[in-house]
């Protein structure tokens, strides 16, 4: 009689340190391997000695403007639904979410569907839909973006490759292995079949329903109106990333010398790879996002340009965005205890006239 329950509780919390345990250990992991050998008070008197802060500064007002124009896209979505919340609640949703994704990644896109949808009273799965095509759009943004580098880097790319060819050579025996299609394959194989043979079936059919609205949810982007203002606030939220890092380069000489000799496509490649890396879960970037960056860095040349700066410079401006994110979560959450406050007071207000 206790053997289900114990069995349940324990499916539960193994769900919960696979969500939220894994990406916490590759966090620490690799944060443990990227200050490994690191002389922390060489790196701050650097940070001290070389750093204009004025440019790490206009990064993270940058910062927030994408954030703004992020809520700005993803309202249309809503809106397109039937689903009317103000902007600035949207703006407070898209805030939250990656000051969540700093404690519980992941857990921050569901946050944001979840404040929207019991605000606004609206479907969870038409709101969560909407999310979900949110970020493939993010997902294109970077498969198109790494496309367009490999043809304007692609000289220092070959360099690179031609420097580091075991490293080359492993990934791409990764990439052909037949093992590893051949289970993919057998993975989406054995959905269809369960899918295909037991629709009748409880899990089957609320999957199937949710799906449907998850759907719905995402194909708005096709039929919405002003799906060119849509764009534009794409190009404007990945042109502000793109440029919050590129104005990084400048508060230190050094990384604006890589700026002085390579020309953008230095920071364009560096802006790839630490995007590619924000698909590792982990805690709000923390680890992957600077080794990117330091990958980057490593395929160019410049005098004073040591895996030691180059750390420095990462976890600089990682840290001030992390300290941003930190601000504008704490801004978020007063602002949305203040609303529930004053909606408490109107309801109560309006029952007494009443």
């Amino acid at each position: 009689m206790t053997s289900q329950p114990v069995q349940s509780t324990g499916r539960k919390i193994l769900s919960l340190l696979l969500k939220y345990g894994v990406p916490l250990l590759i966090s620490v992991g690799l944060c443990y391997l990227l200050f490994t050998g690191v002389d922390f008070k060489e790196m701050i008197a650097l940070i001290k000695r070389d750093c204009n802060f004025w440019w790490i500064a206009l990064a993270m007002v940058i910062s927030i403007f994408s954030h703004i124009f992020r809520a700005m896209r993803w309202r249309m979505q809503l809106v397109a639904l039937g689903i009317r919340p103000p902007l600035f609640v949207v703006i407070l949703s898209i805030f939250g979410t990656y000051a969540v994704n700093l404690v519980l990644p992941r857990l921050g896109e569901l946050w944001r569907t979840g404040w929207i949808s019991q605000r606004q009273d609206a479907p969870f799965d038409k709101v969560f839909g909407s999310m979900v095509a949110d970020r493939l759009a993010d997902t294109v943004t970077v498969l198109l973006l790494t496309g367009f580098t490999f043809i304007v880097a692609h000289n220092q790319l070959a360099d690179y490759l031609s420097q580091n060819t075991e490293s080359f050579d492993k990934m791409m025996a990764l990439a052909s292995s037949p093992w590893l299609w051949g289970a993919a394959l057998l993975a989406v194989a054995a959905v269809a079949i369960v899918f295909i043979r037991y629709p009748e079936n409880k899990l089957v059919a609320a999957v199937r329903t949710f799906g449907v609205g998850l759907w719905r949810g995402f194909a708005v982007i096709g039929k919405m109106k002003g799906k060119g203002y849509w764009l534009l606030l794409t190009v404007a939220i990945w042109g502000c990333y793109f440029s919050q890092l590129y104005v990084a380069f400048f508060s230190f000489p050094v990384t604006s010398e890589v700026v002085g000799t390579y020309g953008a496509t230095a920071v364009l490649v560096c802006f790839v790879l630490s995007s590619i890396s924000m698909g590792v879960p982990s805690n709000g970037g923390i680890g992957p996002w600077q080794w990117a960056v330091i990958f980057g860095l490593s395929m160019y040349a410049v005098p004073g340009l040591t895996e030691g700066y180059s750390t420095s410079f990462a976890n600089l401006v990682m840290g001030s965005q992390t300290l941003l994110l930190i601000v504008l979560g704490l801004f978020t959450f007063a602002s949305i205890a203040v609303m529930k406050r004053r909606e408490r007071r109107e309801l109560s207000a309006s029952s007494k006239s009443n």
